[in-house]
C-alpha cells in the first residue's frame, strides 16, 4: 500500500511525504490558525492578558499534537468546516441582534 493514498487533503497539499520538514511546518501553521479561529469564533470570552497568554500557549502545545494526527486523520479539514459553521452562526447571530435592536 502506498502511503500517499492515506494522506489527508492538507497533508498531500503541503507534500508532507516529499518534503516532510517544510510540509509539517505548513500543516502545523494551518492547524494553529484554524484552532485559533475556532476558539475565537466559538469559545473566547473577555479575559485578562495573562489568561489569554496561558490559553494560547496551551493551544500552541495542543496543535503540535494535532499536527502529527493530521497527516493521516482529517484534523485540519474538520477545523476548517467547524470554522465555517461557527462563522456562519456568528454572522446570523449578528444579523438577528441587529434586527432586534431596530
Amino acid at each position: 500500500m502506498d502511503i500517499t493514498e492515506r494522506l489527508t487533503f492538507f497533508a498531500s497539499l503541503f507534500e508532507v511525504d516529499k518534503n516532510p520538514e517544510t510540509g509539517m511546518w505548513y500543516l502545523y501553521i494551518t492547524i494553529l490558525v484554524l484552532c485559533a479561529l475556532v476558539y475565537h469564533l466559538g469559545f473566547a470570552k473577555k479575559l485578562t492578558l495573562l489568561q489569554n497568554i496561558i490559553i494560547y500557549a496551551c493551544l500552541i502545545f495542543g496543535c503540535t499534537l494535532l499536527t502529527f494526527f493530521a497527516v493521516f486523520l482529517p484534523m485540519a479539514e474538520v477545523l476548517l468546516i467547524t470554522a465555517l459553521f461557527l462563522g456562519i452562526y456568528r454572522f446570523r447571530l449578528h444579523l438577528h441582534r441587529k434586527a432586534k435592536n431596530h
